[in-house]
């Protein structure tokens, strides 16, 4: 396969990178990035348009005074997050600080220790040994129990009996005090308890050595626990309901005189007499989120470059489209219920994939539901809910090539709005059944009017504004199709000739991934302009004929013959024939020579070619700026290169169309079309396989006998 396709495309990008950003910016990029800024701005304009028209009209706040009363404009119901948030929170404020249960070990532990130090009491008592001022001495070293010299004589003078009681009430008190939970906050008041729970068997002096004996053993055995707190307060806050507040048309809101509160601004914001929020942040925030959804799509565009980038009209008829849908539902949805979810976006995204391709489609769906949702009251839900049904309806779609494709995204639509409905709203558990009711058959009405507004829109579309649809051009290809009628009639040669390239295109197409209806209808109209003059092109001439190109001069020929393609776009133009389509008549010979013709001026020149004016054998062009009207001019080249010389095997045949694509690419006519030469690969071998087809060789069957009467 030759590389002079790829090398002129390598050296043009190479130029091009040598010079600065700014001018490397072509024209048509220059337009765009003109349209994209002019359709921000619009953008911008319909997010904050509804901003302003819903001015606050009574700049309150909480704290003040209302200065009239305020009377419901209409009936409203709706979920009081304040009311909500103020029960849930008298809720939390309800549940106390949890504590764990009382620690046993920490009882044992102050248990043994009392029990250490009244044995060494009774022990330092019975020391027959030690004299008395050495006992005194020992008991008041004790470090656990703290004891005085007035307690300490008590104790030594006391008699066993009574001592013993003391021993045994001081283990029982603090058993029992230790069994009940004791807290930081509550350790004072619990030692100060202890003389209510001694035995009144015990004498006043007994009752105090117990006292004095049990309150340092006194410690906080229950802790504050931070997150059983949390979730006894978690799950109180969770068992309150969501409150439901309604008002009746007239009914009185807010009385005049009073202190206005959280949930009298939220009851005016729900009607729309007050804004939540300062004018100022909103506008800065759609300015924020514009910026970055447009420069989005922008890279996108720039990046990807779809097929109808190049055609300036269809960029501002997207742009159009568009706002007419973002304009249309900011201005409808807010302050409604139902009607969000009735509102046909997706039909924009089906639109736009049924006129221009479903990947550009996919992307500015996306861009438009989070546009259209931002700023209302339940956002998240509507983006989603706008953003799935959209991309799930323009992926059922496919080519669009059927009615039924449209029911069938219908269908879809319905089906990924419902879940996405269902998908918010089940878990907060706000509607009764009727309310889920109402919302999926508005979902369902969503997907009906979107895909029958997708269906009407690209009918009128396509027929009034020339744009390109699969449903047109399915239209337009019918054999019974009006201007196919007068080809076939008026021109049978060419039209068999169409036929052929069509084919053979088609065949390319479907192997390189290209949009093969488009290519097999150009294919068929691109000689259509043959039809008015038809006896001049050979094919509509009978063998043996003279040749009328040997009549005239060459100049006069070459005129004839390029006539054709303006002539087609005539015939495009008068039976209305989609925009692509006339691309096909005018870029499927390029600025290629009328090369039969021109050699004709030159050897009546004698063949001095600088006596020949090249220009006047030229066609006007201008060069395929697509894959598809590339390989519709490989096509046609390849066809008539085979017609003309019967190869005779697949190795001749293959020699042909490498030399087409060869003179194509040194002629320079592909070098708008991003055409890789894996492409120029695929192409021969598709165009080998095709031709081998329509060239295979025939059997020379013998006549028969005559039989002699």
């Amino acid at each position: 396969m030759p590389k002079s396709c790829g090398l002129q495309n390598y050296r043009r990008l190479a130029n091009l990178n040598d010079k600065p950003w700014w001018q490397r910016i072509t024209r048509h990029d220059l337009l765009s990035i003109i349209l994209l800024i002019m359709t921000t701005a619009a953008v911008y304009a319909a997010l904050i348009i509804p901003v302003s028209f819903r001015a606050a009209l009574l700049p309150v706040e909480a704290g003040q005074v209302a200065q009239q009363d305020i009377q419901a404009p209409h009936n409203l119901e709706y979920i009081s997050t304040v009311r909500t948030d103020e029960a849930r929170q008298a809720a939390e404020r309800a549940i106390p600080n949890i504590y764990t249960p009382p620690d046993i070990t920490i009882a044992r532990r102050q248990l043994d220790r009392l029990n250490a130090a009244l044995q060494f009491i009774q022990v330092t008592r019975k020391d027959t040994n030690a004299k008395y001022e050495q006992k005194k001495a020992d008991l008041l070293a004790i470090s656990d129990l703290p004891l005085d010299e007035a307690t300490v004589e008590q104790i030594l003078n006391m008699s066993d009996t009574r001592w013993i009681n003391v021993e045994q009430e001081s283990i029982i008190v603090l058993e029992r005090i230790l069994r009940n939970p004791i807290h930081d906050d509550s350790l004072e008041s619990t030692r100060q308890n202890v003389p209510n729970l001694i035995s009144l068997n015990l004498n006043e002096t007994q009752s105090a050595l117990v006292t004095k004996f049990v309150t340092p053993f006194i410690v906080p055995n229950s802790f504050f626990s931070q997150e059983m707190t949390d979730n006894a307060r978690q799950n109180a806050r969770q068992s309150i309901q969501p409150v439901t507040q309604t008002y009746v048309a007239g009914e009185i809101v807010i009385q005049r005189g009073r202190v206005l509160t959280p949930a009298n601004i939220e009851a005016l914001e729900k009607f729309g007499l007050v804004n939540p929020n300062p004018p100022f942040t909103q506008y800065l925030g759609a300015a924020s989120l514009v910026i970055g959804i447009m420069t989005f799509v922008g890279m996108y565009f720039d990046r990807r470059r779809p097929q109808y980038y190049n055609d300036g009209r269809s960029m501002v008829q997207i742009a159009i489209l568009f706002l007419v849908f973002l304009f249309g539902a900011r201005l409808s949805i807010p302050d409604r219920t139902l009607f969000p979810y009735l509102y046909p976006l997706p039909g924009f995204g089906l639109l736009i994939a049924t006129m221009f391709s479903p990947g550009g489609a996919l992307i500015l769906s996306f861009a438009l539901s989070i546009l259209t949702a931002y700023g209302m009251p339940n956002a998240l839900e509507l983006t989603l809910f706008y953003l799935l049904s959209s991309l799930t309806g323009i992926l059922a779609l496919g080519k669009a090539q059927r009615i039924g494709a449209f029911a069938w995204a219908a269908l879809l639509t319905t089906i990924s709005g419902i879940v996405a409905i269902l998908a918010y709203r089940i878990p907060s558990g706000e509607l009764d059944p009727l309310g889920y009711i109402q919302l999926m058959a508005a979902a369902a009405g969503n997907g009906v009017a979107s895909a029958s507004i997708a269906l009407l829109l690209q009918h009128l579309l396509a027929e009034f504004l020339g744009l390109t649809t699969p449903l047109r051009l399915l239209d337009i290809s019918r054999p019974d199709a009006p201007l196919l009628q007068y080809f076939l009639r008026n021109a049978p040669g060419t039209y068999q000739h169409s036929l052929l390239v069509a084919n053979l295109a088609e065949q390319a197409a479907e192997k390189l991934n290209m949009d093969t209806m488009l290519v097999r209808v150009g294919a068929l109209y691109h000689d259509v302009g043959k039809a008015a003059d038809p006896s001049f092109f050979i094919e509509n001439q009978m063998p043996g004929n003279l040749n009328s190109h040997d009549d005239i001069p060459p100049e006069q020929a070459a005129a004839s013959v390029i006539r054709h393609v303006t002539d087609g776009v005539e015939l495009g133009h008068k039976y209305r024939l989609p925009r692509r389509i006339l691309d096909f008549m005018l870029e499927h010979h390029g600025t290629l020579l009328a090369r039969y013709q021109y050699n004709k001026a030159i050897e009546a020149a004698g063949g001095d070619a600088s006596k020949v004016d090249a220009s006047k054998f030229r066609y006007p062009g201008p060069r395929p700026r697509s894959r598809e009207t590339a390989l519709l001019m490989l096509a046609d080249g390849v066809e008539a290169r085979a017609r003309s010389q019967r190869p005779r095997d697949d190795t001749e045949l293959r020699a042909i169309v490498e030399k087409t694509i060869e003179f194509c690419q040194k002629e320079g006519q592909l070098a708008e079309t991003r055409l890789t030469l894996k492409d120029l690969t695929i192409i021969t071998d598709a165009f080998v396989t095709t031709l081998m087809g329509f060239y295979h060789p025939r059997i020379n069957y013998p006549t028969a006998p005559v039989e002699k009467k």
